[in-house]
């Protein structure tokens, strides 16, 4: 019999696969992706450690192709485009988040953008026992906004008398434009809020 001219099983397969299944609001567990792959859940486990194998696969994957290179930006202009860039990248796979968040992360393609952006904030002139702890804000306000992103057009429906919130909400914007709006604001407060740290 011939060899297949294309690996049925590769890291890469196995991680892609995961992340079509997540895009489609679909379960993306070991059963899950082995049906959508045409194999046996046996089978991945010759290329991955388990579902926390799975899992660090398909974050690898989702942070190349939403990849933003620093390529000699200043350290704001690289941190609004990477904001918003994640933004998108959990917008778009929100049942990934709390999975994600908990796990350690190894995979060499996180690691190396998470090198950038620790490179492009030293260079920026940020001290370095500050620069982690900024990480994580960067990152908790891309990962909080994703899923504002993802959430329903109508994010309040008071169901009742109000003081102040009914009669902001009438005529307000709703989904995307909302979001939008709100998300370019934060970015706006956070990046002028950095400047004045790094000006002190």
């Amino acid at each position: 019999m011939a060899r297949p001219s294309h690996p049925l099983l590769s890291p890469e397969i196995i991680g892609d696969a995961g992340l079509a299944l997540s895009a489609a609001g679909e379960p993306f567990g070991v059963n899950a992706i082995a049906r959508r792959l045409g194999v046996r859940p046996s089978s991945l486990y010759n290329h991955v450690d388990g579902m926390d194998g799975i899992l660090e696969l398909m974050r690898g994957r989702l942070v190349e192709a939403y990849s933003v290179a620093p390529d000699g930006k200043a350290w704001d202009v690289f941190v609004r485009e990477l904001l918003r860039t994640q933004r998108r990248m959990y917008a778009d796979h929100p049942q990934l988040v709390p999975l994600l968040v908990g796990k350690t992360i190894t995979s060499p393609a996180v690691i190396a953008s998470y090198d950038d952006l620790a490179t492009v904030l030293v260079d920026g002139g940020f001290a370095d026992d500050e620069v982690l702890s900024l990480i994580a804000v960067i990152d908790a306000f891309a990962i909080g906004f994703g899923l504002d992103l993802a959430s329903p057009d109508d994010v309040w429906q008071p169901d009742g008398e109000t003081r102040t919130l009914g009669r902001l909400l009438d005529g307000a914007e709703r989904g995307r434009a909302r979001s939008d709006r709100m998300f370019e604001l934060g970015a706006d407060l956070l990046l002028a809020s950095l400047r004045a740290r790094l000006a002190r």
